[in-house]
């Protein structure tokens, strides 16, 4: 099901209604009907949400993930806005209903392309981490099935289970690499002892990119980002993906699987602002936020200014 934006999700502190130096959130993003959209002004964000938790529940996870979008919007209502020429739009909702995946996954990529058609670029807020497939199905449609496609994914987890009984939060990269000759992956905060040893034989069979979390320290950063600006630039397009249990739970108790240890929030933050600095980076997605979990709202408020960092990076693009 999909529901438009609402501007009532947006709201919070005025400290000036006209100048634009005095702007937050909530001052500035327009809530639409994406499929009665005319095309958008240049540097323009989407805000598309995934009410999703089906893939998480199938994932035997922890539920609670569907009721992000709107939180997130909440604690991303009064960040300062802090580029003036940019624009933002709320395109509302993709709501899976019962135990439908497969088809929310797909409305999900629909509209996915459609922003992408309108010449927005998509900030979506999962949901569980099974956002990402329709996020990748509606990047793949507007691109074409003939374009090298880098995905690249924030993660404690690969995510490269099997999916003959069915698909869940668990396999999405796996569904991706079995059917897509052109795609490629790379996943950056990977936990040694949060995934099983098959997971780790099934990486490397599919050719997949991975940096272990304890790899990812303040002196080695430099030389990981020199690596992301290549993996961006051996692709036409690419996308980003951050699924929030990558953090240590210090940072982000409101997830499905937190762990002790994790990446520090600097260190995701300089992930998205390297990747999302580069003109073929097509997209965003931040997922597994779980409200439920969250008493302090920790959680929400870092995921809201991880959004934040994602608009500012493509705004500065324009």
């Amino acid at each position: 099901m999909y529901e438009q934006g609402q501007q009532d999700h947006w709201n919070g502190r005025i400290d000036h209604p006209t100048e634009k130096s005095n702007f937050r959130y909530h001052q500035v993003v327009k809530a639409i009907h994406l499929d009665q959209a005319e095309p958008f002004p240049h540097t323009t964000c989407g805000i598309l949400g995934f009410q999703c938790e089906e893939g998480v529940f199938r994932n035997q996870g922890r539920v609670g993930a569907k009721q992000a979008p709107n939180a997130l919007r909440q604690q991303l209502s009064s960040l300062a806005f802090r580029h003036a020429h940019a624009h933002l739009v709320d395109a509302g909702n993709v709501t899976c209903e019962g135990k439908n995946l497969e088809q929310a996954q797909a409305l999900l990529g629909e509209k996915v392309t459609s922003l992408l058609a309108k010449k927005a670029t998509p900030i979506i807020l999962g949901g569980g981490h099974e956002t990402l497939y329709g996020h990748y199905l509606g990047v793949r449609q507007f691109i074409g099935q003939e374009a090298r496609l880098g995905i690249i994914n924030i993660d404690a987890h690969f995510d490269l289970r099997s999916y003959e009984e069915q698909p869940s939060s668990g396999t999405m990269f796996k569904q991706i690499l079995d059917s897509d000759p052109n795609a490629s992956y790379c996943v950056l905060g990977i936990q040694r002892y949060g995934n099983i040893e098959q997971l780790f034989h099934t990486a490397d069979q599919l050719g997949v990119t991975y940096i272990h979390e304890d790899e990812m320290t303040a002196l080695t950063m430099p030389t990981i980002v020199e690596q992301l600006n290549d993996f961006v630039a051996q692709h036409d397009f690419v996308i980003l993906t951050l699924c929030m249990d990558v953090l240590n739970a210090a940072f982000a108790p409101g997830v499905s699987a937190p762990s002790p240890f994790g990446l520090q929030p600097n260190t995701v933050r300089t992930i998205i602002n390297t990747v999302l600095s580069h003109r073929n980076a097509l997209s965003f997605d931040l997922c597994e936020v779980n409200p439920s979990l969250d008493g302090d709202q920790r959680t929400q408020k870092l995921g809201a200014y991880f959004i934040n960092e994602a608009v500012m990076s493509v705004s500065k693009r324009g």
